[in-house]
């Protein structure tokens, strides 16, 4: 199956929660490709690391807690990408995975073992995604998750679309700075 080299597909957007992991790949990948991103992020920019880097163009939500800042993603996102090294889900990411059914959005769950760019592209194109909503775990649960998301993100042939508008709270892209 092809996997989207020889016709760009167009994102809007990718916002993701910021934890390390699968979450900052997403938003690294983002910021070098020229595609927009964003997110939701707990009260205080809280991830396993310390505060997420104010160059992470992210929203706090009002609860320091995670489960709202995956909800809330999920929610202003048109569909769910889950990345993980694993083939079955755990811990947040299964959460992940059940707010999507919850809420009626698209998720999917990408690992080793699968056709992943050419299964990512066919999501995006059959579910018409302008906003992306990437997650999986966190570094110290699966260290080589950062490198897996990209690998895939590389191989699908995204492209960065028109800007998506903000999400509600959102700060613009321009200055990052820490609310």
């Amino acid at each position: 199956m092809e996997t989207g080299k020889s016709s760009k597909l167009l994102l809007e957007k990718i916002v993701s929660g910021g934890q390390t992991g699968a979450d900052r790949a997403a938003l690294d990948w983002a910021l070098a490709h020229g595609v927009a991103c964003g997110g939701w992020c707990p009260q205080g920019r809280r991830a396993e690391d310390g505060p997420i880097d104010a160059r992470y163009p992210l929203t706090e939500t009002p609860s320091a807690d995670y489960v709202q800042r995956t909800e809330w993603n999920v929610r202003d996102a048109d569909a769910t990408v889950i990345f993980s090294l694993a083939p079955s889900l755990s811990g947040g990411s299964r959460l992940t995975r059940e707010l999507a059914l919850r809420l009626g959005k698209p998720c999917l769950h990408l690992h080793p073992g699968v056709d992943a760019p050419a299964l990512l592209v066919d999501f995006l194109r059959r579910h018409r995604v302008k906003v992306l909503n990437v997650a999986g775990p966190r570094a110290s649960h699966e260290p080589d998750v950062y490198r897996y998301a990209q690998q895939v993100l590389d191989a699908t042939g995204i492209t960065g679309g028109q800007a998506a508008p903000s999400l509600p709270g959102e700060r613009s892209n321009a200055g990052g700075d820490a609310a």
